[in-house]
């Protein structure tokens, strides 16, 4: 199978080292002059994983889409425009997209695979791949489990086919909706962990786990999806790499951010926690962790007593 990764950092570099291990006709894109382009142009490697030399490096967009299958790993609120670029230069009739990143659009609220299928000019069939995993632990040869799914049940089926391995093991997604707000909202949960390991408070990650997955599972049943998909991989399943791990950007920026420094890595939870906020109101759910966290980050609520004002909310059984 001919791919081509568009996004040449962290996450979608991994990508193109797991399907080019795999067997597959991988090609990477980026714009020349990025430092994550320049760094494999000059040396293969961008100080986390080095590319095999076949591997291919793709400077021109046009070029990039001869490839049977697109895979795109950017950052979540760029996508939009990522499509616009690709319609404005692409003959084709028919596009197969899969995407590996997790978010959501804040301006319309749309999972990404809508706004794929809303702004591209052709006819689509899109997929998500999701779930935990760090690049540095799958190139040390650490497996995982993830799942990939689609509207489009052949899609589905031919990719997990194709991509398993022995480093991952893939499951057949069954509620594209609530993977996709499931993926994006750990990101939000992500930050709230690293807020409390700045606080000096990790021994409430127990909570916040448990307490997070169900807030999110009240928003997964409102917007007409599968309350359960919380409890799975995309959600709860991706907590271990998210809240606790050294390598997860979002924790890291919430840690920073309760320090008062900074942190210039992409942290999509930073992104989310605004769409989220906009979904709460939408659906009328309540979801007190992220808005806590929505409130600290875009409108400067004190972290300290916004943690107070969590635990002053009315008592209430668990499973409510």
């Amino acid at each position: 199978m001919k791919i081509t990764v568009i996004g040449a950092g962290r996450w979608g570099s991994c990508i193109a080292w797991y399907l080019d291990r795999s067997g597959h006709d991988v090609t990477i894109y980026g714009p020349k002059d990025t430092p994550d382009m320049i760094a494999f142009t000059n040396t293969r490697s961008n100080g986390l994983i080095t590319l095999s030399d076949t591997t291919k490096l793709c400077y021109n967009l046009k070029e990039a889409l001869c490839a049977d299958v697109i895979v795109i790993s950017i950052g979540s609120q760029g996508l939009r425009s990522l499509i616009d670029e690709i319609n404005a230069i692409d003959e084709n009739t028919e596009r197969t997209f899969i995407l590996c990143m997790k978010g959501i659009e804040i301006e319309s609220g749309m999972r990404l695979t809508e706004v794929v299928e809303e702004q591209s000019k052709f006819n689509v069939n899109v997929a998500v791949w999701i779930g935990p995993g760090h690049v540095q632990e799958f190139y040390r040869g650490i497996p995982n489990c993830m799942i990939i799914d689609s509207k489009n049940s052949a899609l589905k089926k031919m990719l997990v086919e194709e991509f398993s391995s022995d480093l991952i093991r893939f499951y057949y997604g069954e509620d594209l909706l609530g993977n996709e707000v499931g993926a994006a909202a750990k990101n939000v949960i992500g930050i709230a962990a690293g807020m409390l390991d700045g606080m000096g408070l990790s021994s409430l990650k127990g909570a916040l786990m448990s307490r997070g997955t169900r807030e999110v599972s009240r928003l997964i049943k409102a917007m007409g999806g599968n309350e359960l998909s919380a409890y799975g991989l995309c959600h709860l399943g991706d907590y271990e790499a998210t809240v606790f791990s050294q390598f997860s950007h979002n924790r890291m920026f919430g840690e920073t951010y309760i320090k008062g420094e900074t942190y210039g890595k992409l942290a999509e939870g930073y992104y989310t926690a605004a769409a989220l906020h906009n979904l709460c109101v939408k659906y009328n759910v309540e979801m007190p962790i992220s808005e806590t966290v929505y409130q600290i980050l875009y409108n400067n609520a004190e972290p300290k007593e916004a943690l107070d004002t969590l635990f002053k909310r009315p008592i209430k059984k668990e499973l409510r």
